[in-house]
């Protein structure tokens, strides 16, 4: 298999360099040792004649070549490119990582897509060498890897946990592709001790790392304020929230995020690292965002927050209800009333409700007007139904026509979620009164809003950690 067209010179300068900027957008393959890495691998530096790149790790292996035990692909950033594109194979990409192929195969993939399987393997091929299945498998492979080095999960639960559908498929695959068995990978990898959990549960922990900079406090500051009663738990020191048969915590460290697991279905592991990632905007290009907003009249702000980011959402749907529940109230207002939704209507085991439990539930009583109440079940029902898609599958500016046809959700909610649910790093809070308050307090005209596109959602970050 040909490699994907990158520009040749650049690639190589970039692994010279050891330039973490690169991390996650290319693979070097190295055709002498078989081997592929991240541009960042302390290795030394391969001959030019003997590497090929690639866009994506799957491309690479497909080629025939296998990881680097050294620098761990399986760790790299995700390629920040697709956010900002949003176009199919980007929200191919992120249903992939979320466990859609996993649960429905690239046939239920592209049914959610709204197209056709032929149509989404050429789109896939044409952008990263490679098809939707290709894609899926290493994911799948990276995962297992990850589980196999850094946990003592029983190498059936790994097997499980990634995705594959027995113990011996996941033993040929990792063999057929990789040379060595998951027996032979933990044996290098150390011992590790499986911790303790309650009855039925897993307990694991894994490391998730960020693009740098990074900032950590201002991300876990603004999930802190808007912590959930009775679903998270947060403060600038650790976040933990209620997730699918158990909980998860996310702890900074110095170089990476600590994700601590405790779930009685590992299956859900895949779903759950890809929404951490989004839910702390771990992918971004902070130097790209930099450059553009650095220039503007937002250069203080962002030298004085360098790595700052747009926290995402775990759940779109949850995000699409608190963008509802917080139209003109306080931050602590909002968080007030969606601790008694979640009181009134929370599923089995402490989680938000999901839009068929919220359509079912009696809202009545919360401190809700009749009028926002409406809005809810109006919403809930579009999202029961499939006609809207918040968690990736859908077009963001269609997502966001959808939403606007909702009564109660007018601009600012609408965008408020595409802010954060749907990724759109170029989505603006149309008519919030702090960013209007902030930018005439910093002289900053209504039409600079239009030079800091492509990144107004991180420019309106800025404007709100800076009040």
């Amino acid at each position: 298999m040909a490699p994907l067209e990158l520009d040749f010179d650049s690639c190589y300068r970039a692994v010279s360099a050891r330039d973490s900027r690169f991390d996650g957008r290319f693979y070097t393959a190295v055709k002498t040792t078989g081997i592929y890495c991240r541009p960042i691998c302390p290795a030394r530096t391969p001959s030019s004649r003997n590497v090929r790149f690639y866009r994506h790790a799957a491309a690479a292996e497909a080629a025939g070549f296998r990881p680097c035990k050294r620098c761990r692909p399986e760790l790299s950033p995700g390629d920040p490119g697709w956010d900002l594109r949003g176009d199919l194979v980007g929200r191919a990409l992120r249903l992939i990582d979320d466990g859609a192929a996993d649960e429905r195969g690239v046939a239920g993939l592209a049914r959610r897509l709204h197209i056709t399987e032929r149509h989404l393997h050429r789109l896939f091929v044409a952008e990263l060498g490679v098809g939707p299945l290709a894609v899926a498998r290493t994911k799948r492979l990276l995962l297992a890897k990850q589980l196999l080095t850094e946990t003592g999960l029983p190498i059936t639960d790994v097997a499980f946990a990634a995705g594959f559908g027995s113990v011996r498929q996941f033993n040929a695959t990792m063999r057929e592709t990789y040379g060595f068995t998951p027996s032979e990978l933990r044996a290098t990898a150390g011992r590790w001790a499986r911790e303790p959990g309650p009855a039925g549960q897993v307990t694991l922990r894994l490391r998730l790392h960020p693009r740098e900079p990074y900032d950590v406090e201002g991300v876990f500051a603004f999930l802190a304020a808007r912590a959930i009663p009775g679903l998270e738990t947060a403060d600038q020191a650790s976040y933990s929230r209620a997730v699918p048969g158990g909980t998860i915590t996310l702890t900074p460290c110095s170089d990476h995020l600590a994700l601590d697991v405790a779930v009685d279905d590992t299956r859900q592991l895949n779903r759950i690292v890809a929404r951490c990632r989004r839910l702390l905007d771990l992918d971004a290009d902070p130097d790209a965002i930099a450059q553009a907003l650095g220039r503007s009249s937002l250069g203080p702000l962002v030298a004085a927050r360098p790595g700052l980011r747009v926290p995402g959402a775990f759940d779109g749907f949850e995000l699409a209800v608190r963008a509802v529940v917080g139209q003109q109230v306080s931050v602590a207002g909002a968080r007030t009333l969606l601790g008694r939704v979640v009181d009134r209507a929370t599923a089995p085991g402490g989680l938000f409700p999901s839009a068929e439990c919220l359509l079912d539930a009696d809202l009545t009583g919360l401190g809700l007007t009749n009028r926002r109440v409406g809005t809810l079940k109006e919403l809930a029902a579009l999202v029961a139904e499939g006609h809207i898609d918040l968690d990736g599958g859908q077009d963001p500016a269609e997502a966001v026509a959808e939403l606007l046809r909702v009564r109660g959700i007018g601009p600012w909610t609408a965008s408020y979620i595409a802010l954060r649910a749907l990724r759109d790093p170029d989505a603006w809070p149309t008519g919030d009164l702090v960013l209007a308050k902030r930018m005439a307090d910093l002289g900053i005209t209504h039409d600079h809003i239009e030079r800091w596109r492509p990144w107004r959602a991180y420019a309106a970050l800025h404007l709100w950690s800076s009040s």
